[in-house]
């Protein structure tokens, strides 16, 4: 086996046709299937995990994903249908179970759902048979199957009720059925009537809600089964959208269908605020939930344009084919049905209300049809892939990204890199095309008329490239574009070409079963091999270029040497399309028809030996080894790009031994340049006319806010100076206090002294008294001690004497007792010795009722084995009649197939007149034996006719008085109601009165605040000047000391009144803070008050509110029951009516049969007449 393995790194493509292809492993992961293999992609990470698909599976049908996001189910259709369940959670997605519909022959299962506890799965299979299997996956178990449509009626989807793990939803065109697993079998719970409407999805909104979505962009409403109600779904981007699509149809020349121009609803999913759904070509609409009931449409998002086209695309027309949530409801994909996978956060449709929201790549774009070329460079980790979806596209395989892409106007058939990764060849139906790789586009600058170019290739030293014509092959230089050679010699398409290391050889296969080797100075051939059976579809050097390798339609790996096949890898039932040979020389990949990878070690084996992996789901197209032998890249018509490590057994990547290294330049025009210089400019521009404008406006804020601190400094000190005389003022009334506290204390405290003495006598009498007291008790209980230790002694004694007697009775009894027992004894031997010998005798009576009866049943055997010998002779007889008779069948059945014909046409004619003759034959033997009793029913008939006319009668009066009665009732309902609105206005009017007053309440509170600080502040800067006139007075004591000597006590008094005393009038000021202070005083008083009133007044709102709902409540409560009695009587009513028309119905039908009872009579007495 080879030593070198290829092992899956990165795929690059969605696989479209499968059903529910996209789905949330967590937040951050995603599973959607590519190529053969499903992938778990972390777009954080951008790395991949693969769970590779079956071997035998012949196509991808659906996936689904169980409700707790472990379990992975995958259907997979061919000779018998399975589906096959992955737990996620195990590093490399671990196979738990595979099931299949038991039984049945099922080819495809279209579609599957997980129970909302993860423990049912159901599948729907595909047509003719249409049949709904529901299984307990874990056990592999089928529980029950049901047929749910016809081959007219395709099934699109099958979910289960997320509120009911035993209730399932199917539906499809003119399909929405219910079903109810319960007794071991599903039972359709509800019967739609939705035939001529086309289903495409569902969704459950609510135990019983389902909104399903049409073909026709029609949204239905479903409850319990039942069709309710169409929400409005008019929407102005949608018709926008189609409007697109039928240009793009104009410029573009295709037959697209027209069912895509319609506003198709193709999913739909629901979500925290409503559900979203796709309608119509590339537009996502989000409705949200209004009420219990109705939806309105909130947003639309639509699938943006391709920023890398330039000119009109159908990017955004496609259609969406799935849509998935993030468990945390986060972020919305979607997939389309080009295989593309776009995301949204749905937290920025919340946050840009305003703007046109557009989805976003989750990862880059892909190819959505088969891919044809595949080339890579020597100078950068590039790789070119060419589409017949008219794309180019250059990936980078190491960073995993799309680098470059454009689009044309017709199909890419081939492409081929410039080994420096700068230039690139692009062949197309009428011409090849050499381009230049710039920085941000693919741009052409030179045409060669090679038409219909499927292959083309540049040399490993970029000096020249061979392009395919057909079955020629063109060489060109690069430098001067002119045509080299051209080599003639294949009769049939080449399929397959590539140089040799130096460039002197080149080497092509093609379908004429020809591989040539050609030298490209001279253009002659130096060797060649010819197999006219096989079709080579490529061809490739070996590692030292001394042998060719070519795979084709004979299924086999030819290694070819010298005009002769050297070896050959056995055959078996797959073909090989591609292959690749390592530089190195120990490997070889080849792909296949199936899609799949084989590696074969190098020199080939003699027998098949090889390693094979699950990789595309399509014939592989193209298959390429990196220079640096690290990566294997793979493309097939699947449209997938799969990228592969190579490495060695133990884990390792190969050791290479060429050095290359990748550089980082890239081409750029000289007009790009200019222009992107221009546009810095530009923005350097409008930059600095930005900041220009910002500092502007940064000091036109300064100013302002300058001013504003200048007011709110002068409001400030005004309101200290006012603080200042308050605090004055409660510093005096402070000091009043303490006196007042001071003296009361005292007074309290000679009060409490007194007290505590008089307590204090008063609480020894009381002990004196109670010590004479326990002295008292303590003598009592000494005595009663001694009275009953003597009480005591005499009832023992008393007690000793009396259980002597009873002991003396008990033995004269039990020697009584003792007799009679043994007396029994003797009695119940006897008893059975007589049963013994009773039994004996039964017993033989029986042995000889059982002898009689066997001897009597033996007879009856022997005479029935007797009959039974005979009966096999008559039997034998019997088959032999019945061969004959069988012989003679077979011999009339030809003549009665020539008869069948005249027989087919008589037979309706003699069926009628049978019946006819039979239904004669039955009246006329009924109605002769019942002429007598139709006479006694009709007198019946009567009487019953006449007290039924009596009944309606009543019954009419009764419902007339009934109606009288229920219109009042009903006029009272009304006025009911319209109180109960007028209540429910009253409600709403409190409720905003009780708002406006905690406002001025907060208000009222927050200014108290503020005065408490100011107050706080105050009180500092009281206790500032309370320091200040402590010095004063030391200054003052010291001046006082100068008494004597009158110029120093001048000068002491002058430094003291200029250090304390302030230079403007003191009469004014205090007068000023007396002001103040006074206007403060009824400021503060009138704020109290408006508190306090406010307070009153919403205690009262309060309370007259909780008063008026309880009213409300209490009438609610009253006209509830009202209205319960009254639908009883209603009921009762209807059915009292129901039966009363059924007994007239039945009446009328007994009167209408006795006019036709008496025809047949006459015609009987007619008949005998004649």
């Amino acid at each position: 086996m080879a030593t070198v393995v290829a092992q899956a790194h990165f795929i690059v493509g969605l696989r479209t046709g499968v059903a529910n292809n996209l789905c949330f492993f967590d937040e951050q992961t995603v599973v959607f299937p590519s190529g053969n293999n499903c992938v778990c992609y972390n777009t954080v990470q951008r790395c991949q995990r693969f769970i590779p698909g079956s071997e035998k599976s012949q196509h991808m049908r659906a996936l689904a994903i169980s409700a707790n996001r472990r379990y992975l189910a995958v259907s997979e259709s061919g000779e018998r249908a399975t589906i096959t369940v992955f737990d996620l959670q195990h590093e490399q997605g671990r196979k738990r179970k595979v099931l299949t519909a038991g039984d049945m022959l099922v080819q495809e299962f279209v579609c599957m759902a997980f129970s909302p506890d993860s423990k049912y799965l159901i599948g729907q299979t595909g047509g003719p048979d249409w049949m709904l299997i529901f299984w307990l996956w874990e056990k592999q178990k089928i529980l029950a199957s049901v047929k749910t449509s016809s081959s007219n009626y395709p099934v699109t989807q099958v979910s289960f009720n997320p509120y009911n793990n035993m209730q399932v939803c199917v539906s499809g065109t003119g399909v929405l059925k219910l079903f109810r697993y319960s007794e071991g079998a599903l039972k359709q719970s509800s019967f739609s009537k939705v035939e001529t409407i086309t289903l495409l999805c569902h969704t459950w909104m609510s135990e019983e809600r389902v909104i399903a979505g049409t073909d026709s962009g029609r949204l239905l409403v479903f409850e319990s089964g039942d069709l309710r109600r169409e929400i409005s779904t008019t929407s102005k981007t949608v018709q926008e959208h189609s409007d697109r699509q039928m240009e793009m149809k104009k410029v573009r020349d295709t037959d697209v269908d027209e069912a895509h121009s319609v506003s198709r609803i193709t999913a739909i999913q629901p979500y925290s605020k409503g559900f979203v759904c796709s309608m119509g070509p590339g537009t996502v609409c989000l409705f949200e939930k209004i009420e219990e009931d109705s939806y309105r449409k909130r947003r639309e998002i639509q699938i943006p344009p391709d920023k890398y086209s330039n000119g009109v695309t159908p990017a955004e027309c496609q259609e969406i084919d799935t849509m998935c949530i993030s468990p945390a409801g986060e972020t919305l994909a979607i997939s389309t049905e080009n295989g593309q996978l776009y995301s949204i956060s749905l937290s920025s449709v919340d946050m840009n209300k305003e703007e046109q929201l557009h989805f976003e790549f989750m990862s880059q774009s892909f190819h959505s049809k088969s891919i044809t070329g595949l080339s890579i460079c020597i100078r950068k980790p590039l790789v070119a892939t060419s589409s017949l979806d008219h794309s180019v596209r250059i990936w980078n395989y190491e960073t995993k990204v799309l680098e470059l892409y454009k689009e044309f106007q017709e199909e890419v058939y081939s492409v081929a890199l410039h080994p420096t990764g700068l230039f690139l060849l692009v062949g197309f139906s009428n011409q090849l095309s050499l381009m230049n790789l710039v920085i941000d586009d693919i741009r052409a600058f030179k045409e060669f008329n090679v038409r219909g170019c499927r292959e083309c290739a540049f040399s490993h030293g970029g000096h020249m490239f061979a392009a395919v014509s057909g079955n020629v092959i063109h060489l060109y230089s690069v430098t001067s574009f002119e045509n080299i050679l051209n080599l003639k010699a294949h009769s049939g398409k080449v399929r397959g070409i590539e140089w040799s290391l130096d460039d002197s050889r080149l080497v092509s296969c093609g379908m004429d079963g020809a591989v040539y080797e050609w030298n490209t100075q001279t253009g002659k051939r130096e060797s060649e091999s010819v197999l006219k059976s096989c079709s080579y579809t490529d061809v490739a050097f070996s590692s030292d270029c001394k042998t060719i390798l070519a795979v084709g339609t004979d299924n086999t790996l030819q290694e070819i040497q010298d005009c002769q096949i050297l070896r050959e890898v056995p055959a078996d039932e797959v073909a090989n399309t591609a292959l690749a040979v390592s530089h190195s020389g120990r490997v070889v990949f080849t792909g296949t028809s199936r899609g799949t990878i084989r590696a074969i070690k190098y020199p080939l084996p003699i027998q098949k030996e090889w390693i094979m992996y699950q990789a595309h789901c399509g014939p592989v197209t193209k298959i390429v080894i990196t220079f640096d032998e690290q990566f294997l890249l793979t493309v097939s018509e699947d449209g997938c790009l799969f990228i592969w490590k190579i490495i060695d057994k133990e884990g390792r990547g190969l050791k290479s031994n060429r050095q290359i290294t990748h550089t980082d330049e890239i081409l750029v025009t000289k007009s790009d340049l200019e222009e992107r210089t221009q546009t810095m400019l530009e923005l350097k521009m409008h930059l600095e006319e930005m900041q220009m404008e910002n500092e502007y406006q940064l000091r036109l804020k300064d100013m302002s806010y300058n001013e504003k601190i200048k007011e709110l400094s002068d409001k400030f000190i005004q309101q200290i100076e006012s603080l200042k005389t308050t605090q004055q003022v409660m510093k005096t009334e402070m000091e009043k206090q303490e006196r007042e506290h001071q003296e009361c204390s005292a007074e309290v405290m000679v009060k409490h002294s007194k007290e505590q003495k008089d307590l204090e006598l008063s609480y020894s009498q009381k002990l004196i008294v109670e010590h004479e007291r326990y002295k008292d008790l303590q003598h009592k209980f000494l005595k009663m001690q001694d009275d009953y230790e003597k009480q005591l002694k005499s009832t023992e004694e008393s007690k000793t004497q009396a259980l002597e007697h009873l002991t003396q009775q008990y033995e004269a009894k039990l020697l009584e007792k003792t007799q009679l027992l043994a007396q029994c004894q003797e009695d119940a031997q006897q008893q059975i010795h007589e049963f013994k010998e009773f039994i004996k005798q039964v017993e033989e009576d029986e042995e000889r009722k059982i002898h009689d009866i066997q001897i009597k049943y033996e007879k009856k055997l022997h005479t029935e084995k007797e009959t039974n010998t005979n009966l096999k002779g008559e039997t034998g007889i019997m088959t032999q009649k019945f061969y004959s008779l069988q012989r003679q069948i077979d011999d009339r059945n030809t003549d009665i197939n020539k008869l069948k014909q005249e027989r087919q046409r008589q037979l309706g004619l003699i069926r009628s007149l049978e019946g006819d003759i039979e239904d004669l034959k039955r009246q006329i033997v009924g109605h002769e034996k019942t002429n007598q009793d139709k006479d006694k029913t009709i007198a019946d008939l009567k009487r019953k006719n006449q007290e039924l006319e009596k009944l309606k009668f009543v019954l009419d009066c009764q419902l007339n008085e009934l109606k009288k009665q229920m219109e009042p009732q009903q006029e009272n309902i009304s006025v009911m109601k319209e109180r109960v609105h007028q209540l429910e206005e009253e409600l709403v009017h409190i409720d905003k009165s009780n708002t406006q007053l905690n406002l001025t309440i907060s208000d009222l509170r927050l200014k108290l605040r503020a005065r408490d600080k100011e107050m706080h502040k105050e009180m500092q800067k009281v206790k500032d000047l309370e320091t200040h006139l402590q010095r004063l007075k030391s200054d003052l004591h010291n001046s006082a000391g100068f008494i004597q000597e009158p110029k120093k006590l001048k000068e002491s008094v002058q430094m003291m009144y200029a250090r304390y005393v302030p230079h403007s009038n003191g009469v004014e000021k205090s007068r000023v803070d007396e002001d103040v202070q006074r206007a403060f005083c009824q400021q503060r008083d009138q704020l109290e008050r408006t508190v306090n009133n406010l307070k009153m007044k919403l205690a009262k709102s309060a309370e007259e509110h909780e008063k008026v709902y309880v009213k409300i409540m209490k009438e609610n409560v009253t006209l509830i029951t009202e209205i319960n009695e009254l639908r009883k009587e209603l009921h009762v009513v209807r059915t009292q009516v129901k039966d009363y028309k059924g007994q007239l119905s039945t009446f009328k039908k007994s009167n209408k049969l006795r006019p036709n009872s008496e025809e047949p009579k006459q015609e009987v007495r007619n008949r005998d007449v004649r």
